[in-house]
């Protein structure tokens, strides 16, 4: 299957790298672009691709509210929102998770880095760069906001086994499926199946946003940033 992307971003010379780059892969291809806020929104509601690209600093709408405007949208639901920022610890970057962004990447991610980003939002995972740990999420996201769109009171928990608890207490500390098969001793595809019901459970649309709801939640405690 063909990853539609499409790339937001108000630097026109930026789009066209972007473009050439995915467009030379033969899993991936370019549907559209967008250079604000608005047009994103535009392009994503005609186009309908796997994977938004998005940039967060735009005139006029910037990316944040875009993908609060994209990630709020039931008729978008399959639509995946990777941002792309030159300030990696930006608490802009944790607001757009907050609102169901799948990750980010810095703007000085390698060509084989940004494939990978691509291809991993689209599978539904979430994607997080290396400068992006654990003290920045627990920073951001341990305190809910009023109007944060991801909202779930421990009662909500209560859908969950004490296994699906679990994995999700791990998935929000960072841990991918193997490495969440290996400390509880099942296999890898047993502990996609907990993550994938855990997200279902609690309409989460990707681990991203199940890392948020882990702390707003408060089934994994805040603990100060380093």
């Amino acid at each position: 299957m063909t990853i539609r992307v499409l790339l937001a971003d108000d630097q026109t010379l930026l789009r066209a790298t972007f473009r050439i780059l995915i467009d030379s892969c033969d899993d991936m291809t370019v549907v559209a672009e967008a250079a604000d806020g608005h047009d994103a929104v535009a392009a994503t509601r005609e186009h309908r691709p796997d994977v938004v690209v998005m940039d967060i600093r735009m005139p006029g709408m910037d990316g944040l509210a875009a993908t609060a405007t994209i990630c709020g949208d039931r008729e978008l639901a399959t639509a995946r929102v990777l941002i792309l920022t030159t300030f990696e610890i930006d608490e802009y970057v944790a607001q757009a998770l907050r609102v169901g962004a799948s990750g980010f990447l810095g703007k000085d991610v390698e060509a084989d880095g940004l494939l990978t980003a691509i291809r991993t939002v689209a599978s539904g995972e979430a994607l997080l760069s290396p400068t992006a740990t654990r003290a920045l999420i627990t920073r951001f996201l341990a305190t809910p906001e009023p109007t944060a769109a991801t909202t779930t009171t421990p009662a909500a928990l209560e859908t969950l086994t004490i296994r699906e608890r679990e994995v999700m207490t791990l998935v929000a500390e960072g841990l991918s499926n193997q490495d969440i098969a290996s400390k509880l001793v099942i296999s890898p595809l047993t502990a996609r199946t907990h993550v994938h019901r855990a997200m279902t459970k609690l309409n989460a649309r990707d681990r991203a946003q199940l890392v948020v709801i882990a702390y707003q939640s408060g089934l994994l405690p805040a603990r100060p940033p380093t």
